[in-house]
Formats: structure tokens, sequence, C-alpha cells
């Protein structure tokens, strides 16, 4: 029971400590390097390019069907120096050279198979530049080799490609002779050099004796025909100067003569334009005149042309104006006849506007005779006692006295009034009699 419940707990372990081992040993190979990984059964170089990439697991050598051992190596130019390089010429002169050679690793996994890093393959490629070196300064003399440095570069370069295959490297560039320099104890290259300072002093002041000379000479030479050329340029000058002087006498002679008659010319000349000024001036004058009367003619005719034509248009529109103020008053005065004579057209011609018209005069005339009822009825101090069933009705039959209907029935009212005792009597104080006589006026007393 115990062991089921621990079984989880020891996957759980097992899983964290696989997942820290995997990020412990996971190695990303950087862009100018290329591992080379040994496993059991195989070579596989990781990197930039290669077909494996450029991540893997290094577990530890020791961990059994997983480990794997690894070299380093760079896939970018390196250089490669030697240093004071005691070599030989031909005659067993002994001499120093410093010589610089730039290789790159062309095939990693030969290369893993030579060495086992990068230094190692540094030091197996610097004994091989030492072999070539010697063998190529070996094969010529000291003079040469000072000279032609380029030349035994390339010849370097050459003498190494072959070995540089078999260890999967190859040149990038040709190798070159820094420097070359005397071993100790020895004078041979000073001493060439000397010989070769003072043959090149030699060279060099004779070829300056010579420019000398050569200069000398030559200022010699220059002088004499600058004199001679000095002495013909003041022969020729003064030839020169008397041709020029003859030649200015007679040209200033020619000149003075050619002046005088230029000058009667131009006298003539200048008198003969005066004279066609004049003329001008003359003529000028004339035509102004003649061109001001016509002018002036012109002028006197334009302005009465301008005096009678301004008063004709005067007068037109006095008449134009005329005319159109009769013709506006006519038509002010047609205005309200037309208006009248149009209103009365529509009025015969439209019967319902004409009951319209009627109903409205109607209406006026009850509002009149109404107004003058009601005033007469305030006047006379009638009061209407109201038989009927409604006030209204006897209201209306009040109305009717000032009608002429209320006229006759008021007339045969009196009449009958007047048949009985007490109507004579009344009407007798009213001064009316039924024959029509007035009354006696009652005496005082009765």
């Amino acid at each position: 029971m115990n062991l089921l419940l621990l079984l989880p707990l020891l996957l759980v372990v097992v899983a964290v400590a696989g997942l820290l081992a995997a990020v412990m040993f996971r190695r990303v190979v950087s862009t100018n390097t290329v591992h080379i990984v040994q496993s059991r059964t195989k070579t596989t170089p990781y990197g930039t390019q290669q077909g494996e990439g450029n991540v893997y697991y290094q577990w530890p050598s020791w961990v059994p069907g997983l480990g794997v051992t690894v070299i380093e190596l760079p896939v970018s130019n390196f250089d490669l120096s030697l240093k004071d390089y005691e070599a030989y010429d031909k005659d067993r002169v002994p001499f120093k050279v410093d010589v610089t050679a730039f290789f790159r690793i062309e095939n990693t996994a030969l290369a893993a198979q030579r060495v086992s890093n990068i230094k190692e393959l540094e030091e197996q490629l610097s004994l091989i530049v030492q072999g070539a070196v010697r063998k190529v300064l070996a094969s010529d003399v000291i003079d040469s080799i000072m000279l032609e440095r380029s030349k035994f570069g390339d010849e370097f370069t050459k003498e190494v490609a072959e070995q540089l295959k078999e260890w999967g490297v190859r040149s990038v560039k040709s190798m070159e002779l820094m420097d070359i320099r005397d071993a100790h104890d020895s004078k041979v290259i000073s001493n060439i050099m000397a010989k070769k300072t003072s043959h090149i002093e030699m060279e060099s002041r004779t070829e300056v004796a010579k420019n000398t000379k050569a200069a000398e000479t030559a200022e010699i030479e220059s002088r004499e025909a600058v004199d001679i050329r000095k002495q013909v340029a003041e022969e020729a000058v003064g030839k020169r100067t008397a041709e020029k002087e003859r030649t200015v006498g007679i040209a200033n002679q020619q000149s003075r003569q050619e002046v005088l008659a230029q000058e009667k010319v131009t006298q003539e000349r200048d008198m003969e334009v005066k004279r066609v000024q004049q003329v001008k001036m003359a003529e000028i004058t004339k035509e102004q005149q003649v061109v001001a009367a016509e002018q002036e003619k012109e002028t006197m005719v334009i302005k009465a042309e301008g005096g009678l034509e301004a008063q004709r248009k005067e007068a037109e529109g006095v008449k134009v104006l005329g005319e159109a103020k009769a013709d506006a008053e006519k038509a002010m005065q047609m205005a309200p006849v037309q208006a009248q004579i149009a209103l009365a057209q529509e009025i015969g011609e439209n019967e319902g506007y004409q009951k319209y018209l009627a109903m409205i005069e109607a209406v006026k005339a009850y509002l009149t005779v109404g107004s003058k009822q009601a005033e007469a009825l305030q006047k006379a101090e009638v009061k209407v006692i109201a038989n009927t069933g409604h006030p209204t009705a006897g209201a209306r039959d009040v109305m009717d006295l000032f009608t002429s209907k209320g006229g006759t029935d008021l007339a045969a009212m009196v009449e009958g009034f007047a048949q009985t005792p007490l109507g004579q009597a009344t009407l007798s104080k009213l001064g009316v009699t039924t024959n029509g006589h007035s009354p006696e006026a009652p005496k005082a007393g009765k």
C-alpha cells in the first residue's frame, strides 16, 4: 500500500530530474563554431548550416548509451604567425623571418579525426608552415629573398596546399613574408643593405652630377641664345622704330589732309541740313495752322449739331414724358371703372355670388332697422306683457309694432279701444277723438 502511494511521487521526481538534466546538458552552438559530437555509434557535426542543426544534448561520457564527447572547432577564418623563425638560403646564410598565414576549416569532420581541439590543430599547422618556409627559402639566395617577398608568399601557399587537405583545412589567402633580418651574430643582411645603400648613393650622386652638368650646360647655352636673341631683337626694334616713325609721319599728314577735306564736306552738309530744317519747319507751321483751322471749324459744326440734337432730344423727352403721364392718369381713372365692370360681369354671370351679396345687404338692413327699433322702444317707455308660451315670442311681437303689419294692428287696436267708455275717456284726456276732432280741454277744477 505504501509503495503505491510513493509511486506517483517517484515518477514526479524522475520527471523533474530529467527536465533539469535536459536543461543543464542542452547546448546551442554559436554561429562561428562547429561542435563535433562523437556518440557510441556515430560522429555528428552541429552548427550553422549543418544538416543536424545547431542544438544537441551533451550527456556526460560516463552515461551508458547516451554519453558523448565533443570537439569544438571554429568555422571562421583564423591566422597563424611564425615569429623570429630561423631559416637558411641556398648558400647556408642564416637569417630570421616573420611569416603570417590565414586558414579556415573546410571539413570539420575530417579535422576532428586529426585533432581534439583547435589549439592542437594550430600546432600541427604551425609545423606544416615551418617546413614549407624552410624548404622554399633554402632553394634561393638571400638577395632574391629580400627583393621578391610576394613571390615567396605564393610559393609558401602552394607548398602547404596538399598537406592542408589531409587536415580538412584550406588557405584563405596567400601567406605573407612580413619581415627578414639577420640571425644571431650575423651581419649578412646588414652588409647587403649597406652595399645596396652605397650602390644607391653612388647611382644617386652620379645621376646628380650628370644632372648638374647638363643643367649648367643648358644654362650657358640658354644665356648665349638669350644674348643673341636680345641683339637681334634690338636691331629689329631699331629698324621697326624708324619705319614706324616714317609711317606715322606720313599717316599723320594724310590724316590731317583727310580731316580738313572732311571738315569742308561736313560744313556743307551742315548748311544743307539747316536749310532743309528751316523749310521743313515752315511747312510744319503751315500744316499746323491749317489743321488748327480745320479743327476749329469742325469743332463749331460739331457743337452746333450737338446743340440741335440736344434740343431735339429734349423735346422728344418732354413729349414722351407727357404721354406717359397722360397714360398713367388715364390708367388710374379707368382702373376703378374697369374693376366695377369686371365685378358686375362676374355678379351677373354668377347666381350663387348674387345670392351671397343679397344676403349681405339684408343682414346690413336688418342690423340698421333693429338698432333703430331698439332706440324707439327705449324712448317710448313701452311695457310688454307676453302672454305667449315663450318670452322670446312676446319680444318678437313687440318688434312687430315697428313694421307695417304692426302699424295696422295698432290702429285697429286703438279704434276698438275708442269704442269703449273707458277708451273714450282715456282718449279724451289725451286730447284724441275718434272723429278726428280734438276734444275741448278740460276745465280747471272739473
